[in-house]
């Protein structure tokens, strides 16, 4: 029997920007950035306003492309890729939207169910049995018949969890999933996301500036700004960095590089 010491094995990565430079109007959003997350694992991307957190997401699943640079989704490059296989490439991803991006007109089981009918040949009875689940692991089993705007704003982003999970992607985007929620209802759905992730595995990508959500659940931070990436690695080891942006950050101080700008 081998004994190995040190560290374990850093785990495969899922996603990494490459120098990646975007920029609107003249405007460098993202300049020269670089990051790694890690496979199977809850990673957050953090940074102020306006630094590029969401870029960063329109740039993984390939609705905007880098101007230099390359981004890597589960080793396929995505700026590379041809439209056709871009689609079935996100055919892996599941992606929860800030307000859970429902449709008004149908019923909470129809919206989660909206996936399973688009993207799969599975039989009415499969699809009910796929969506219950769904609706049952986020506290929302007894609601299937209610509409989008009978449902409380925490009510919508957990029905907008269930309709991402419904394809088993192997990657779950959620951008600024706390947006709106007060501070206990973000501490339980911060509690939900980790529940469900430890029971069904794949990579969790959250883009977010809540400093305690990452302190909840986040196994890799990446700290992101004026279009960098500052600092990114494990949790732990961000958390207690020194680096004065990033401690100014996660403290929430007042003195530090970054100003009201």
């Amino acid at each position: 029997m081998t004994t190995t010491f040190g560290h374990p094995p850093a785990a495969p990565t899922a996603i990494e920007f490459i120098d990646v430079h975007k920029a609107f109007d003249g405007h460098a959003v993202l300049d020269g950035m670089s990051m790694r997350l890690p496979e199977g694992e809850i990673s957050m991307i953090l940074g102020p306003s306006g630094t590029g957190k969401s870029v960063c997401m329109k740039h993984i699943v390939g609705l905007v492309r880098p101007d230099r640079g390359d981004v890597l989704v589960l080793r396929e490059s995505i700026p590379r890729l041809s439209r056709p296989d871009l689609l079935e490439l996100r055919k892996r991803f599941g992606v929860l939207f800030q307000d859970g991006a429902l449709f008004g007109s149908l019923t909470l089981f129809d919206n989660v169910a909206y996936p399973l009918r688009i993207h799969t040949d599975k039989s009415p009875d499969e699809i009910e049995h796929i969506v219950m689940r769904r609706l049952a692991e986020v506290g929302l089993g007894n609601a299937r018949d209610r509409r989008p705007n009978e449902l409380s704003g925490g009510m919508r982003k957990r029905a907008g969890f269930a309709r991402a999970l419904v394809l088993e992607p192997q990657i779950l985007l959620f951008d600024e999933p706390d947006s709106g929620l007060d501070p206990v209802r973000t501490a339980l759905l911060c509690e939900l996301i980790e529940e469900i992730h430890a029971e069904n595995g794949g990579t969790y990508v959250i883009v977010s500036h809540d400093i305690l959500s990452a302190r909840r659940i986040a196994s890799h931070i990446a700290i992101l700004w004026q279009g960098r990436v500052v600092q990114d690695g494990p949790a732990t080891e961000v958390l207690a960095s020194e680096d004065p942006f990033v401690s100014q950050f996660m403290a929430g101080d007042a003195a530090g590089p970054l100003r009201m700008e």
